[in-house]
């Protein structure tokens, strides 16, 4: 039983982490070469830490509460595109945590960042209703590498230590 309230304590902690890093992300400026909207994708050091210790439910859970956020406070597009990108990202996250650890924390966190901005792409070429957003694509690409890079940094220096502090809840 200690088990289970450990776990949905936790992922609530992180849902709530997850968004005010959202939050704090969406008071940055774009950088003027970016497309708008784009912002480095510190929320998602939540899912990761969700994704690598709590498993599929509580990383997409940690998702679609990001994109309910987003949509409760930048609108109904805005929250449409965190959540397929969301979604897309968290399910890659979850395949490559299982099936690839060679990757480590940095290739698992540019290749969900980049299939992040992907999600996004696709939603926003069918509502725009062409592919004109597609001219965004290089330097999503390119900035999405370099946040996820950046997450898996971050995740690589943290995690151990998380799991070091929170060893003696998940044995019970």
């Amino acid at each position: 039983m200690k088990a289970k309230t450990y776990r949905i304590a936790l992922t609530g902690l992180l849902g709530a982490c997850a968004v005010a890093l959202s939050y704090l992300e969406s008071l940055l400026p774009t950088a003027a070469f970016l497309p708008p909207g784009a912002k480095p994708g510190f929320s998602n050091l939540a899912n990761m830490f969700a994704a690598s210790m709590l498993g599929p439910l509580p990383a997409f859970g940690i998702a679609v509460l990001k994109a309910g956020f987003a949509a409760l406070t930048r609108g109904g597009t805005a929250g449409l595109m965190s959540l397929c990108g969301g979604i897309f990202s968290t399910a890659v996250m979850l395949l490559l945590l299982k099936k690839d650890r060679r990757l480590g924390f940095v290739g698992i966190g540019v290749i969900s960042a980049v299939c992040h901005n992907l999600g996004q792409l696709c939603v926003a070429a069918a509502l725009v209703g062409n592919l004109s957003v597609l001219a965004y694509l290089p330097a999503l690409l390119l900035f999405g590498a370099a946040a996820g890079a950046l997450t898996g940094l971050v995740c690589r220096a943290v995690l151990p230590a998380l799991y070091r502090a929170t060893a003696s809840f998940r044995k019970k």
